[in-house]
């Protein structure tokens, strides 16, 4: 089986996270700075097969998009171009950077290492890609 990825897509850096190929775990990838995306998922779908691309779609308490969202449409019609036979799927976002953070408190990361936004992305991909996935069965 091919693997899932989700996707945290941010103005400067983007989270990263991956299926096993049997689809049953997530697992934080990487961050990358989201000029580079494109190129590093080009050689990432390369090597590795990939069936699915989650992505965290923003959105407000009320449900309504937030200012971050028309980024995120436009990275969705950017992937297409790039990748026109891997589906893509939106998934809401709300609070996984809050759950990312508290997730690191409870791993007992010190307090340097949970102002690494770099890691809070990559956790946050993480849960968009676990939050999937329980929807999915």
């Amino acid at each position: 089986m091919a693997r899932l990825m989700a996707i945290d897509y941010g103005k400067k850096r983007t989270g990263l996270a991956v299926t096993d190929p049997l689809q049953l775990i997530a697992s934080g990838l990487t961050t990358v700075a989201t000029h580079e995306l494109i190129p590093f998922l080009k050689k990432y779908f390369a090597a590795e097969p990939v069936e699915t691309i989650v992505i965290g779609e923003p959105k407000n308490l009320d449900g309504n998009a937030t200012h971050a969202t028309p980024l995120v449409i436009e990275c969705i019609r950017i992937l297409k171009k790039n990748f026109p036979d891997i589906p893509i799927v939106k998934v809401d976002e709300r609070f996984t950077s809050k759950m990312a953070f508290q997730t690191m408190i409870d791993s007992g990361l010190k307090k340097k290492d949970r102002q690494n936004k770099a890691l809070v992305d990559e956790i946050s991909a993480t849960i968009i890609l676990q939050e999937y996935l329980r929807n999915k069965i």
